[in-house]
Protein backbone atom coordinates (compact mmCIF):
# COMPACT_ATOMS: atom_id res chain seq x y z
CA UNK A 1 0.00 0.00 0.00
CA UNK A 2 2.78 2.50 1.28
CA UNK A 3 5.76 2.45 -0.95
CA UNK A 4 9.67 3.76 0.06
CA UNK A 5 9.54 5.51 -2.99
CA UNK A 6 5.94 7.36 -2.73
CA UNK A 7 5.22 8.10 0.82
CA UNK A 8 1.77 9.53 1.40
CA UNK A 9 -0.16 9.28 4.22
CA UNK A 10 -2.72 6.91 5.52
CA UNK A 11 -4.81 8.17 7.86
CA UNK A 12 -5.24 6.33 10.89
CA UNK A 13 -9.20 4.70 11.03
CA UNK A 14 -10.95 3.52 13.81
CA UNK A 15 -14.16 2.50 15.56
CA UNK A 16 -15.56 3.00 18.31
CA UNK A 17 -18.69 1.20 20.47
CA UNK A 18 -21.14 2.41 23.07
CA UNK A 19 -23.71 0.16 24.92
CA UNK A 20 -27.00 1.31 25.78
CA UNK A 21 -28.66 -0.95 29.01
CA UNK A 22 -32.30 -0.37 29.96
CA UNK A 23 -33.89 -2.06 33.00
CA UNK A 24 -37.73 -3.04 33.44
CA UNK A 25 -39.46 -2.91 36.84
CA UNK A 26 -42.30 -5.65 36.82
CA UNK A 27 -45.25 -4.65 38.84
CA UNK A 28 -47.26 -7.24 40.71
CA UNK A 29 -50.87 -7.75 39.80
CA UNK A 30 -51.03 -9.10 43.77
CA UNK A 31 -52.32 -6.76 46.71
CA UNK A 32 -50.07 -7.44 49.87
CA UNK A 33 -51.17 -7.45 53.21
CA UNK A 34 -55.14 -7.80 52.04
CA UNK A 35 -57.10 -8.41 55.29
CA UNK A 36 -59.54 -11.61 55.91
CA UNK A 37 -63.04 -10.79 55.57
CA UNK A 38 -65.38 -12.42 58.09
CA UNK A 39 -68.06 -15.01 56.22
CA UNK A 40 -65.15 -15.38 53.14
CA UNK A 41 -66.03 -19.65 53.54
CA UNK A 42 -69.35 -19.15 53.66
CA UNK A 43 -69.57 -16.64 50.49
CA UNK A 44 -67.82 -19.44 48.75
CA UNK A 45 -69.64 -22.28 49.88
CA UNK A 46 -72.36 -20.64 48.34
CA UNK A 47 -70.40 -20.01 44.86
CA UNK A 48 -70.14 -23.21 44.60
CA UNK A 49 -73.66 -23.83 45.29
CA UNK A 50 -74.96 -21.68 42.44
CA UNK A 51 -72.13 -23.21 40.28
CA UNK A 52 -69.94 -20.30 40.02
CA UNK A 53 -66.86 -20.82 41.85
CA UNK A 54 -64.25 -20.42 38.93
CA UNK A 55 -64.92 -16.59 37.94
CA UNK A 56 -65.81 -15.79 41.75
CA UNK A 57 -61.87 -17.23 42.58
CA UNK A 58 -60.59 -15.34 40.30
CA UNK A 59 -61.99 -12.25 40.92
CA UNK A 60 -61.40 -12.67 44.97
CA UNK A 61 -57.50 -13.19 43.86
CA UNK A 62 -57.25 -9.84 42.66
CA UNK A 63 -56.67 -10.50 38.60
CA UNK A 64 -58.09 -8.21 36.03
CA UNK A 65 -59.90 -9.33 33.00
CA UNK A 66 -59.81 -6.59 30.17
CA UNK A 67 -61.45 -9.03 27.71
CA UNK A 68 -64.99 -7.95 27.14
CA UNK A 69 -66.64 -11.48 27.34
CA UNK A 70 -65.79 -11.31 31.28
CA UNK A 71 -63.36 -14.43 31.35
CA UNK A 72 -59.89 -13.93 32.64
CA UNK A 73 -57.26 -12.58 30.36
CA UNK A 74 -54.19 -15.19 30.54
CA UNK A 75 -51.07 -13.77 32.17
CA UNK A 76 -48.21 -13.31 29.94
CA UNK A 77 -44.77 -15.70 30.83
CA UNK A 78 -41.75 -14.81 29.14
CA UNK A 79 -39.90 -17.54 27.67
CA UNK A 80 -36.86 -17.80 26.18
CA UNK A 81 -36.51 -20.83 24.11
CA UNK A 82 -32.98 -22.15 22.63
CA UNK A 83 -33.22 -23.03 18.85
CA UNK A 84 -31.55 -25.72 17.21
CA UNK A 85 -28.43 -25.28 15.86
CA UNK A 86 -28.30 -25.20 12.27
CA UNK A 87 -25.01 -27.20 11.39
CA UNK A 88 -22.54 -24.48 9.51
CA UNK A 89 -21.10 -25.68 6.27
CA UNK A 90 -17.29 -26.03 5.85
CA UNK A 91 -16.22 -22.31 4.11
CA UNK A 92 -14.62 -23.58 1.02
CA UNK A 93 -10.79 -22.14 -0.11
CA UNK A 94 -12.75 -19.49 -2.08
CA UNK A 95 -14.42 -17.95 0.92
CA UNK A 96 -14.53 -14.50 1.24
CA UNK A 97 -13.33 -14.13 4.79
CA UNK A 98 -11.14 -16.42 7.32
CA UNK A 99 -11.64 -17.12 11.10
CA UNK A 100 -8.38 -16.98 11.87
CA UNK A 101 -7.06 -14.74 14.87
CA UNK A 102 -6.31 -11.40 14.30
CA UNK A 103 -4.03 -10.25 17.91
CA UNK A 104 -3.52 -6.05 17.99
CA UNK A 105 -0.45 -6.81 18.99
CA UNK A 106 2.33 -9.62 18.51
CA UNK A 107 6.03 -10.84 19.50
CA UNK A 108 7.66 -8.54 17.08
CA UNK A 109 9.85 -11.50 16.08
CA UNK A 110 9.60 -13.68 13.22
CA UNK A 111 10.18 -17.16 11.83
CA UNK A 112 11.38 -18.10 8.37
CA UNK A 113 9.87 -20.31 6.01
CA UNK A 114 11.56 -22.97 5.00
CA UNK A 115 10.49 -23.27 1.62
CA UNK A 116 12.02 -22.97 -1.63
CA UNK A 117 11.08 -23.16 -5.56
CA UNK A 118 12.42 -22.77 -9.09
CA UNK A 119 12.64 -19.01 -10.49
CA UNK A 120 9.50 -18.17 -12.78
CA UNK A 121 9.13 -15.41 -15.11
CA UNK A 122 11.95 -14.64 -18.25
CA UNK A 123 13.84 -12.04 -16.45
CA UNK A 124 16.98 -12.58 -16.55
CA UNK A 125 18.18 -12.09 -12.83
CA UNK A 126 14.97 -13.52 -10.60
CA UNK A 127 14.05 -11.22 -7.65
CA UNK A 128 14.81 -13.23 -4.67
CA UNK A 129 12.96 -13.12 -1.42
CA UNK A 130 12.13 -14.98 1.71
CA UNK A 131 8.66 -15.08 3.54
CA UNK A 132 8.99 -14.25 7.40
CA UNK A 133 5.56 -14.74 9.49
CA UNK A 134 5.44 -12.78 13.20
CA UNK A 135 5.95 -15.62 15.54
CA UNK A 136 3.07 -17.07 17.42
CA UNK A 137 0.32 -16.44 14.94
CA UNK A 138 -2.32 -19.01 13.51
CA UNK A 139 -0.79 -19.03 10.10
CA UNK A 140 1.78 -21.53 8.30
CA UNK A 141 5.12 -19.85 7.30
CA UNK A 142 5.69 -22.49 5.20
CA UNK A 143 1.93 -22.44 3.32
CA UNK A 144 2.25 -18.64 3.38
CA UNK A 145 5.56 -18.62 1.27
CA UNK A 146 3.98 -21.12 -1.17
CA UNK A 147 0.48 -18.97 -1.97
CA UNK A 148 2.48 -15.93 -2.30
CA UNK A 149 5.03 -17.86 -4.73
CA UNK A 150 1.47 -19.03 -6.69
CA UNK A 151 0.79 -15.45 -6.87
CA UNK A 152 3.96 -14.16 -8.46
CA UNK A 153 4.07 -17.08 -10.59
CA UNK A 154 0.21 -16.20 -12.31
CA UNK A 155 0.10 -15.83 -16.00
CA UNK A 156 -1.95 -12.30 -14.37
CA UNK A 157 1.23 -10.59 -12.56
CA UNK A 158 4.34 -9.29 -12.58
CA UNK A 159 6.03 -12.57 -15.12
CA UNK A 160 4.02 -11.25 -17.44
CA UNK A 161 6.65 -8.52 -17.72
CA UNK A 162 9.42 -9.97 -19.58
CA UNK A 163 11.97 -8.42 -17.65
CA UNK A 164 10.72 -9.69 -14.21
CA UNK A 165 11.54 -12.93 -12.47
CA UNK A 166 11.08 -14.24 -8.77
CA UNK A 167 12.23 -16.78 -7.13
CA UNK A 168 11.17 -17.84 -3.60
CA UNK A 169 14.29 -18.99 -1.47
CA UNK A 170 14.82 -20.04 2.10
CA UNK A 171 16.36 -17.97 4.86
CA UNK A 172 20.19 -19.60 4.13
CA UNK A 173 19.96 -18.26 0.83
CA UNK A 174 21.05 -14.78 -0.62
CA UNK A 175 17.93 -12.63 -0.94
CA UNK A 176 16.61 -9.16 -2.72
CA UNK A 177 13.72 -8.67 -0.28
CA UNK A 178 11.74 -9.94 2.43
CA UNK A 179 7.81 -10.34 3.28
CA UNK A 180 6.87 -10.47 6.56
CA UNK A 181 3.27 -10.65 7.87
CA UNK A 182 3.08 -8.93 11.07
CA UNK A 183 0.59 -8.15 13.62
CA UNK A 184 -1.18 -4.28 13.10
CA UNK A 185 0.99 -3.34 16.10
CA UNK A 186 4.36 -4.92 14.80
CA UNK A 187 3.27 -3.44 11.52
CA UNK A 188 2.94 0.17 12.64
CA UNK A 189 6.51 0.13 13.88
CA UNK A 190 8.11 -1.68 10.82
CA UNK A 191 6.64 1.00 8.42
CA UNK A 192 7.35 3.59 10.81
CA UNK A 193 11.03 2.81 11.32
CA UNK A 194 11.35 2.12 7.78
CA UNK A 195 9.90 5.26 5.93
CA UNK A 196 8.36 7.17 8.86
CA UNK A 197 4.78 6.19 7.47
CA UNK A 198 1.89 6.08 10.09
CA UNK A 199 -0.32 2.99 8.71
CA UNK A 200 -2.79 3.55 11.20
CA UNK A 201 -3.15 -0.85 12.07
CA UNK A 202 -4.75 -1.08 8.93
CA UNK A 203 -2.52 -0.99 6.21
CA UNK A 204 0.81 -2.39 4.33
CA UNK A 205 3.65 -0.99 3.37
CA UNK A 206 7.63 -1.15 0.95
CA UNK A 207 10.53 -0.55 3.28
CA UNK A 208 13.45 -0.37 2.09
CA UNK A 209 14.47 -4.53 1.65
CA UNK A 210 11.08 -5.66 2.25
CA UNK A 211 7.89 -5.82 2.24
CA UNK A 212 5.25 -5.53 5.05
CA UNK A 213 1.88 -7.04 5.22
CA UNK A 214 -0.63 -6.34 8.18
CA UNK A 215 -1.67 -9.43 9.74
CA UNK A 216 -5.32 -7.58 9.35
CA UNK A 217 -5.35 -7.31 5.78
CA UNK A 218 -4.07 -11.01 4.83
CA UNK A 219 -6.71 -12.28 6.94
CA UNK A 220 -10.09 -9.78 6.78
CA UNK A 221 -9.53 -8.33 3.25
CA UNK A 222 -11.05 -5.33 2.69
CA UNK A 223 -14.31 -4.06 2.63
CA UNK A 224 -14.09 -2.07 -1.01
CA UNK A 225 -12.62 -5.72 -2.29
CA UNK A 226 -15.40 -7.94 -3.93
CA UNK A 227 -13.95 -11.40 -3.87
CA UNK A 228 -12.00 -14.42 -2.42
CA UNK A 229 -9.51 -13.93 0.23
CA UNK A 230 -6.96 -15.68 -1.95
CA UNK A 231 -7.79 -12.56 -4.37
CA UNK A 232 -7.06 -9.95 -1.96
CA UNK A 233 -3.79 -10.94 -0.44
CA UNK A 234 -2.62 -11.11 -4.18
CA UNK A 235 -3.59 -7.38 -4.75
CA UNK A 236 -1.83 -6.80 -1.53
CA UNK A 237 1.25 -9.17 -2.69
CA UNK A 238 1.03 -7.44 -6.84
CA UNK A 239 1.01 -4.25 -5.31
CA UNK A 240 4.25 -4.06 -2.76
CA UNK A 241 5.65 -5.97 -4.77
CA UNK A 242 4.97 -3.60 -7.54
CA UNK A 243 6.36 -0.59 -5.61
CA UNK A 244 9.64 -2.62 -5.81
CA UNK A 245 9.82 -2.67 -9.10
CA UNK A 246 9.78 0.88 -9.34
CA UNK A 247 5.43 1.29 -9.76
CA UNK A 248 3.95 4.18 -8.20
CA UNK A 249 0.29 4.94 -7.39
CA UNK A 250 -2.54 5.55 -10.01
CA UNK A 251 -6.03 5.82 -9.90
CA UNK A 252 -9.38 4.55 -11.61
CA UNK A 253 -8.72 4.77 -15.05
CA UNK A 254 -12.49 5.22 -16.04
CA UNK A 255 -15.76 4.04 -14.58
CA UNK A 256 -16.58 -0.20 -15.20
CA UNK A 257 -13.26 -0.69 -15.82
CA UNK A 258 -10.77 -2.59 -14.03
CA UNK A 259 -8.96 -0.93 -10.64
CA UNK A 260 -4.93 -1.17 -11.17
CA UNK A 261 -3.31 -3.18 -8.63
CA UNK A 262 -1.19 0.01 -8.03
CA UNK A 263 -4.49 1.89 -7.41
CA UNK A 264 -4.54 2.21 -3.33
CA UNK A 265 -7.91 0.15 -3.99
CA UNK A 266 -8.82 -0.07 -0.08
CA UNK A 267 -9.37 3.52 -0.20
CA UNK A 268 -11.94 3.61 -2.47
CA UNK A 269 -12.76 2.13 -6.21
CA UNK A 270 -14.15 5.02 -7.43
CA UNK A 271 -16.10 3.55 -9.74
CA UNK A 272 -13.78 0.64 -11.22
CA UNK A 273 -14.51 -2.75 -10.26
CA UNK A 274 -11.92 -4.77 -7.81
CA UNK A 275 -9.24 -6.56 -9.57
CA UNK A 276 -5.82 -8.61 -7.99
CA UNK A 277 -3.72 -8.66 -11.01
CA UNK A 278 -1.55 -6.50 -12.69
CA UNK A 279 -2.57 -7.72 -16.61
CA UNK A 280 -6.31 -8.36 -17.22
CA UNK A 281 -6.87 -11.50 -19.44
CA UNK A 282 -5.64 -10.47 -22.75
CA UNK A 283 -2.15 -9.71 -21.68
CA UNK A 284 -2.70 -6.02 -21.11
CA UNK A 285 -1.48 -4.26 -18.30
CA UNK A 286 -4.28 -2.03 -16.00
CA UNK A 287 -3.38 1.18 -15.17
CA UNK A 288 -4.55 4.68 -14.52
CA UNK A 289 -3.82 8.11 -14.23
CA UNK A 290 -0.69 8.87 -11.86
CA UNK A 291 -2.03 9.96 -8.33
Amino acid sequence: MHSARQRQSAPPTGSTAAGHRAGRRRRSSRRRGRPRRRGRNLLIGLLVAAGLLGPAAYLLGGGRSDAPSGAPQPRSTHVTSTPTPTPTPTPSPSASRTGIDVPPTGSGTFVTAQAGGEAVGSGSRPVRYVVEVETGLDISPSRTANEIADILASPRGWTRDPDNAFQLVSAESPHDITIRIATPATADALCWAGIQQDTGGEYNCEVPGGVVVNLKRWVKGSPTFDGPIHDYRALIINHEMGHFLGHSHVTCGGAGQLAPVMMQQIKGLHGCVSNAWPYDQKGDLVTGPPV
